[in-house]
């Protein structure tokens, strides 16, 4: 007899009720400025359910709805390892907005600044015009040679830069104070498919974000700890950085916010978004 019990995760919703303010630059990326706040990093509390799972079974082994049963030995058996993987997690605070991209980064916005596309997503590899798909094939430090550029360009305007992961996962929650639901994950998420697609295509999240779940993984500015989750204080030197929020060809496991993935990530399946500091009367 095979028994395969799921962990479920429920999820609080925060209504996007009113834009917020926007910004544009001389490229095209844009972004949207989210609000200062707090939010819990790394809780994870999972329930189980009496008919969260699988298994064969002989015909008198099920209730009147026909449903197998579960034994009580192995409902407690599930409890205890969720209440064993449990988490508190630990409060960050957002101290002042800030602008963070509506989109993750294309490939023409990479070529204006580059010159070049690195994506493997393009030409002979896709039918599609991939104009508007995310940029990937690139390591951490070509992101830093292409944010040097821009801030180049854009001198006295704006300054750019990753984000912290603990912004990138606030931006990603919009207010959600839980990890997402299953159920939800596909509105938002371009997940378990083959390739990536033009951004925007999915879902937006409560504040306007985009593909913030799958489509390509993002780098942000962190070191990676080596660990399952995030520390209160990110290591000030490692050998790889941070990722988050999966990919394409991901799926419900790894889709969701408290992902906490590092590099090297130099392959089709990584890219980023930007954030942006605006320079004093540019906004």
């Amino acid at each position: 007899m095979y028994r395969i019990l799921l962990i479920l995760l429920t999820s609080n919703l925060v209504a996007y009720t009113q834009p917020f303010a926007t910004y544009t630059n001389s490229i095209g990326i844009e972004f949207i400025e989210v609000p200062a706040g707090s939010f819990t990093v790394g809780k994870f509390e999972p329930t189980t359910s009496q008919f969260g799972f699988l298994q064969q079974y002989r015909k008198d082994e099920t209730d009147e709805m026909g449903l197998p049963k579960l034994k009580g030995s192995d409902y407690e058996a599930a409890k205890q390892f969720a209440l064993r993987d449990a988490r508190t997690g630990f409060e960050v605070t957002i101290s002042k907005p800030f602008y963070i991209g509506k989109f993750e980064v294309t490939q023409a916005h990479w070529k204006k600044i580059m010159g070049t596309n690195p994506a493997h997503f393009q030409g002979n590899n896709i039918a599609d015009n991939t104009d508007n798909y995310p940029v990937e094939s690139i390591t951490w430090k070509e992101i830093q040679l292409f944010i040097k550029k821009l801030n180049q360009l854009e001198k006295g305007k704006a300054v750019y830069r990753l984000p912290t992961e603990f912004e990138w996962e606030y931006a990603a929650r919009a207010g959600n104070k839980d990890d997402i639901a299953w159920n939800e994950i596909n509105e938002t998420a371009h997940i378990a498919k083959l390739t990536p697609q033009a951004v925007g295509q999915k879902k937006p999240n409560a504040w306007g974000l985009y593909d913030m779940l799958g489509n390509v993984w993002e780098w942000v500015a962190d070191y990676y700890n080596e660990k399952i989750f995030a520390d209160p204080v990110p290591p000030k030197k490692a050998k790889q950085h941070v990722l988050k929020g999966s990919c394409f060809y991901g799926d419900v496991k790894n889709a969701t916010y408290m992902t906490h993935a590092g590099g090297p990530g130099s392959g089709y399946d990584t890219g980023f978004r930007l954030v942006v500091e605006l320079v004093k009367g540019d906004r």
